[in-house]
């Protein structure tokens, strides 16, 4: 019998067409002699599909067409219950899809990687590959993973951040704070988005305030950080768990302005949707070696201390003037999961997608080695149950 890998994308999230891309990519990838795949498309409204048409992305062109040739499944929130079930259910006939054995998601953005989905997994407690709900969430939203970064050493630009209701009630005070804190120009960005979303740059109040109602769209969070005006990026992956990793080769996207932009992560300036791997970049960066060894460290200790698990991306901020570094982001599922980096460091992606698997079984091995539970029934030790003002019995 194939191990059965059930990979989840698409998602309620503005990056729903990369997650397909990536998953399509990642499924592709997987080898089919030795695992069953079973593709879980999540729609933007949040129905669960499967059907063997959801591995092509040519498909995604008719979403209607395309739901039509596929089964609406569910699983339950039953610890143990790894089964995939038919949400129409139909008498006299198995109602199980499949069962799975371990799953890999591959959901970008918000509802996928910032822990939510993580949570119903754990709930089920299926292996699954990637970081759990804690690192997923604290790695996701950009003011948390700063202030977890800024405590354990790790350099991160100046910032301020607010929600929108504090801009609301005290958008003088918060102005004053980031001129004199941070000062002009600053980069915009909601708190828990990827993939360039939702993000712009401000040199005055007055800018400052248009990129604030537009980060608004997107999140009750803002973040307002510094801006590294001679800017410099550099991507870095990092494989393992928090125990035992390793890093990749670095890359150099090649932005076509000064930020660099939705279009240039995943078209590479084109109309040809082929995910991350497709956007302009310099494989290996050209920087000198005790650079590269820096930000490899910095992209390995940001993994170690949020407590990171799978394969993720770390992408830092280099001055070009001053050659200072410093951490920007966690991708804790990055895009097309981040196959190019490893393929330049000699690991192919069919070999990636082995080890995700490999880890997510390891790190169902360790977590059953814990104690969960106690077996004490503390209604049997007495007649009634003191509460915390030393009343007796439950009223």
């Amino acid at each position: 019998m194939k191990t059965k890998i059930g990979v989840f994308f698409g998602g309620r999230s503005t990056e729903h067409e990369i997650s397909v891309i990536s998953a399509c990519q990642a499924m592709a990838a997987i080898d089919s002699d030795k695992y069953e795949i079973v593709p879980i498309y999540i729609s933007k409204q949040g129905a669960w599909y499967t059907g063997d048409a959801l591995t092509d992305t040519k498909n995604y062109k008719d979403i209607k067409k395309l739901i039509s040739e596929c089964t609406q499944v569910y699983m339950r929130p039953i610890y143990g219950d790894y089964k995939l079930y038919r949400s129409e259910q139909k008498m006299f006939k198995n109602n199980v899809v499949s069962e799975l054995d371990v799953v890999i998601p591959v959901l970008h953005g918000s509802n996928g990687e910032d822990g939510i989905f993580e949570g119903v997994l754990e709930t089920i407690g299926i292996p699954y590959a990637g970081c759990n709900t804690l690192s997923s969430a604290n790695g996701m939203d950009k003011i948390t993973m700063k202030m977890i970064l800024q405590a354990s050493g790790i350099p991160v630009v100046d910032y301020v951040w607010f929600t929108d209701k504090q801009w609301f009630i005290s958008r003088k005070e918060l102005e004053k704070e980031i001129e004199t804190k941070i000062g002009f120009p600053v980069i915009v960005k909601p708190a828990n988005l990827g993939s360039s979303v939702g993000i712009g740059r401000a040199d005055n109040l007055n800018q400052l305030a248009d990129r604030v109602a537009d980060a608004q769209k997107y999140s009750t969070r803002i973040i307002v950080e510094k801006m590294v005006e001679n800017l410099q990026e550099i991507n870095c992956s990092v494989l393992g768990d928090a125990d035992e990793y390793e890093t990749s080769v670095l890359e150099e996207p090649i932005k076509s302005g000064e930020i660099l932009s939705y279009t240039d992560k995943y078209m590479g300036g084109s109309k040809d949707n082929r995910g991350m791997h497709a956007s302009a970049k310099r494989i290996p960066a050209d920087l000198p070696k005790d650079e590269t060894e820096r930000i490899q460290f910095l992209a390995a200790e940001t993994f170690r201390v949020l407590s990171c698990h799978g394969v993720a991306r770390v992408d830092v901020m280099v001055d070009a003037k001053t050659r200072q570094i410093y951490v920007n982001e966690i991708n804790t599922i990055p895009g097309s999961l981040s196959f190019y980096l490893w393929e330049a460091a000699g690991l192919k992606f069919p070999d990636l997608m082995e080890k995700l698997v490999r880890l997510a079984l390891k790190r169902k091995r360790e977590q059953e080695s814990k104690i969960i539970s106690y077996d004490a029934n503390i209604f049997a030790l007495g007649s009634g149950i003191k509460g915390a003002k030393g009343s007796k019995g439950i009223k």
